[in-house]
């Protein structure tokens, strides 16, 4: 990383950032402890102890679990500061809904051109990102990778178990990123997210309008009840994203999201069609 680089990402760091490179200078001083010691107890050099410390190169998920076990004292205090550091990295437009979707008891979305973030695959995730424009830098690239892959815990959060449902066009099944074999491991990967007890997979056929009226054509929703049974919508485009929570438009979002529902396929048909494109068709 060049000097410019490392300036750049030390002005961008976010809160989370800063307090845990204030907190873990603090605590390696108070112990004695040099930047090459603390890296040796932690697995890491002593530069990356120094870009962390400095906020050039903030911690990621695994150097805060090394922090814990090294010098944490038992207080769990790098442990609560894992979903903070997480909540820095994602986009500007996606940081009022994170942790929204980390606590929601339902989720509910259509997704019209990409598979959606929540079940992503690191490579395709990495070769979404990665190609995206304005180009992003590599390390930008791997935090927000590293950010998207974290939301997957809500597929086994307990108490209460979320239940998660997902309709996907069709043409975002047949869209690869990367190359074409990321995009089967992508289809493989959501077919076996399809068969957990908790999640439901639908697929919108690209014929759709040809058959009649097509209540997907406005594009992408998420339909959320927030553990204290709110409903919101969340809408996101070009950068920009709006959370909708008057009681009659998300009465009337929801209402078109139940036709959207009964105009995709049955989850057992869009999982057979999606082993199908994968290439691993059942009989």
């Amino acid at each position: 990383m060049t000097a410019l680089a490392r300036a750049a990402n030390k002005a961008q760091a976010g809160g989370a950032a800063r307090m845990v490179a204030a907190l873990a200078k603090a605590l390696r001083e108070q112990l004695g402890l040099t930047q090459e010691e603390l890296g040796r107890m932690t697995g890491y050099t002593a530069s990356a102890i120094s870009a962390m410390e400095t906020c050039a190169q903030p911690a990621s998920d695994a150097m805060l679990v090394a922090l814990e076990k090294a010098i944490g004292g038992g207080l769990g205090l790098f442990e609560k500061a894992r979903k903070l550091m997480l909540m820095d990295k994602y986009p500007p437009q996606f940081k009022d809904f994170a942790l929204m979707e980390a606590e929601a008891v339902t989720l509910s979305s259509y997704e019209t051109y990409v598979v959606h973030g929540l079940f992503q695959t690191p490579e395709y995730a990495r070769a979404l990102i990665g190609g995206s424009f304005p180009k992003l830098s590599d390390e930008e690239v791997e935090q927000l990778v590293e950010a998207r892959l974290a939301r997957r815990a809500l597929f086994d959060r307990s108490e209460p178990t979320a239940m998660i449902e997902l309709i996907l066009d069709e043409t975002a099944l047949k869209r690869p990123f990367g190359n074409w074999e990321i995009l089967r491991a992508q289809l493989r990967s959501l077919a076996e997210d399809a068969e957990r007890d908790n999640v439901s997979i639908q697929v919108m056929a690209q014929d759709r309008g040809a058959r009649g009226p097509h209540a997907g054509e406005r594009g992408n929703m998420v339909l959320v009840e927030t553990k204290e049974h709110h409903h919101v919508v969340y809408l996101e485009a070009q950068d920009e994203s709006v959370l909708i929570n008057e009681p009659a438009k998300v009465a009337r979002l929801a209402h078109r999201y139940a036709k959207i529902r009964t105009q995709a396929m049955s989850p057992d048909d869009s999982l057979d069609f999606i082993r199908k494109l994968a290439g691993e068709e059942r009989t």
